[in-house]
């Protein structure tokens, strides 16, 4: 008579398989933790955020050689000479505004409030073309008095500095509109809220750029 063997405690029997290939799927072993994968949302604000970072370091580096050129006027005017403080107190003050505007827009958003959305979308962009309406009046009026980017390194790398944050806020307006279109055609759907957030964080991004450009161009310059 043959016997057979009772199933040890290390036997890979079927209860036992089932239920380790039940706690490799939840478990740590699955890559994501117990709380699972991150939200798309949360990857694509972490995605655009490595984007701004490259675009910082471009600003980064505009910031680098205006401050190595600054000085080399060659017998040109120099930032005293050109710089308007009222003007660009305004276009600050513009710009500050438009962001907070903007984060009224995140809020109705998340509130799926079309009306409030579309009316603080309309605001930050009225206050993001009175921004580029200062920045164009501005840049006539140098050109005007022959202060052009040709005048000087220093005003080469004034006009590629400034003028680079205001192409860029000209690209956010147009990516405002994009988004109040979208909104428009489809709503509130998840996809649009995250394109929405990344346009968010792009035009607070330049908020701060200006900040910093504000400080370091147009304060110091009139302070030299």
């Amino acid at each position: 008579m043959t016997t057979l063997p009772y199933a040890s405690s290390h036997d890979d029997g079927p209860y036992r398989s089932g239920r380790e290939s039940n706690s490799y799927r939840n478990g740590a072993a699955a890559g994501h933790g117990s709380a699972g994968p991150a939200s798309k949302r949360v990857v694509v604000g972490f995605g655009f955020w490595i984007f701004l970072l490259s675009d910082i370091v471009m600003f980064s580096a505009f910031f680098a050689a205006y401050a190595v050129l600054v000085g080399a006027t060659a017998g040109g005017p120099a930032g005293h000479d050109l710089f308007d403080l009222k003007n660009a107190g305004l276009e600050t003050a513009c710009l500050l505004a438009s962001s907070f505007t903007c984060g009224l827009a995140s809020i109705a958003a998340d509130a799926r409030n079309k009306l409030w959305f579309y009316a603080a979308m309309a605001a930050t962009c009225v206050l993001g073309l009175v921004f580029l309406g200062l920045e164009a009046t501005e840049f006539a009026g140098l050109v005007a008095k022959g202060a052009g980017p040709t005048r000087s390194a220093f005003l080469s790398a004034f006009f590629t500095l400034v003028g680079c944050h205001g192409l860029h806020v000209s690209i956010g307006i147009l990516w405002l509109l994009t988004m109040m279109a979208q909104v428009f055609a489809k709503g509130f759907r998840a996809d649009i809220k995250r394109r929405f957030l990344c346009f968010a964080l792009f035009w607070h991004a330049l908020d701060i750029i200006w900040v910093a450009l504000f400080s370091v161009v147009y304060l110091m310059g009139v302070a030299r």
